[in-house]
């Protein structure tokens, strides 16, 4: 993989970032949702032909990173374009390929992803939401927790599990449920952390779908489930990144100006080094992210598999790291709602939590790189 950016990705970066001021920390969601659709960054990972922009999750990520580190991310990227973009990309039918993609891309739809259950946690392999057959129609019946935009979504990308016709198993499967489907339900969740986009639990009561909701093969089962979570990954490292970035240039802002004694605090050391460690925690996370970003988009799904859990992993802990120490270079001016950084301080601590626990990251690298038996 390359080690400097391409001047391509440098000349995106740079664009992004311009938006990205432009909006600011108060911007408007979905304002700035279109106008991101509209100069081609929203789509820029999906395929020209459906309408995108041909590029990748490295493209991706950046478009987050740099809209993040302006003050102003778009979480349902991570879940619109990078989760089922991708899905349907690679798995979905051409008609399911047609209406979606083009839509996905110019933003005049949204999807959200339905995963976790209220049982089944980080544990994908206890889902309960079960698939079976009426005549040629599917019904789908389960429980979601903690999905996010589903109020903005047209439809949501849904989990569930079909059983295996010759082991009797149940294997992963994926449905595009539509937000107006008889026996799809919604509750918004009352969460603390203020975002702009809210969470849900959803509760599917026997939700008749037809054929073509199922996407892609029914028996590719963690194939097709990966596809959507090693971008997810790569994404929350991204958002990461990009709200440790801003959070910092606060601080460094802060600390170049305020002076108390003689000169101003950010040349004491134990005000730089702090900040300094920050900034090197955030670049060696976005080294990884992007080893993770090259691998998925040159179709390394196993090697992408690692890295985006490392990355996801680095970004969590950069970021919350980040974003304590530049509250603490404010001392009481960090929390106040002037500088815009106390809000931070819990959803930093989504990407420690979400879509995996790093405790569940630190797992997976045990027994899957290192080679050790499993806890679990």
């Amino acid at each position: 993989m390359p080690t400097t950016e391409t001047e391509e990705h440098k000349a995106l970066r740079s664009a992004v970032s311009a938006l990205g001021k432009r909006h600011g920390r108060t911007y408007d969601r979905e304002q700035l949702w279109f106008e991101a659709a509209k100069l081609g960054y929203l789509g820029v990972n999906l395929p020209e032909e459906y309408g995108g922009g041909g590029g990748g999750i490295s493209e991706l990520s950046i478009v987050l990173e740099e809209l993040g580190a302006a003050g102003c991310p778009l979480l349902m990227m991570v879940v619109s374009p990078a989760i089922c973009g991708t899905v349907i990309a690679r798995f979905g039918t051409e008609a399911q390929k047609q209406t979606w993609l083009p839509a996905l891309a110019d933003g005049t739809r949204t999807m959200a992803f339905g995963i976790t259950e209220p049982d089944a946690g980080s544990n994908s392999h206890r889902i309960t939401t079960t698939a079976r057959r009426d005549g040629t129609d599917w019904l789908l019946t389960g429980r979601k927790v903690f999905i996010s935009g589903v109020d903005l979504a047209d439809a949501t990308l849904i989990v569930g599990r079909t059983e295996d016709s010759r082991t009797g198993r149940l294997k992963p499967c994926l449905f595009i449920v539509p937000r107006d489907a008889e026996g799809f339900t919604r509750r918004q969740i009352d969460m603390e952390l203020q975002a702009v986009e809210k969470q849900f639990e959803l509760t599917l009561d026997d939700v008749r779908l037809p054929a073509d909701a199922l996407v892609g093969d029914e028996d590719a089962g963690l194939l097709q489930l990966f596809a959507g979570l090693n971008p997810e990954r790569i994404m929350t490292a991204a958002f990461a990144i990009g709200m440790g970035r801003y959070a910092l240039a606060r601080a460094i802002e802060y600390a170049r100006d305020r002076t108390v004694w003689d000169a101003p605090i950010g040349a004491h050391q134990a005000i730089a080094h702090p900040l300094a460690q920050a900034h090197i925690d955030l670049e060696l996370a976005r080294l990884m992210m992007q080893k993770a970003a090259y691998l998925y988009d040159a179709g390394d799904d196993v090697g992408a598999g690692e890295a985006a859990n490392m990355a996801k992993y680095a970004a969590g802990e950069a970021c919350v790291r980040a974003v304590d120490q530049s509250v603490h270079t404010l001392g009481g001016n960090g929390l106040t709602r002037e500088f815009g950084l106390a809000s931070l301080i819990t959803a930093a601590r989504v990407a420690r939590i979400a879509p995996v626990s790093r405790e569940m990251i630190l797992n997976y690298v045990s027994h899957q790189t290192l080679g050790l038996p499993k806890s679990y």
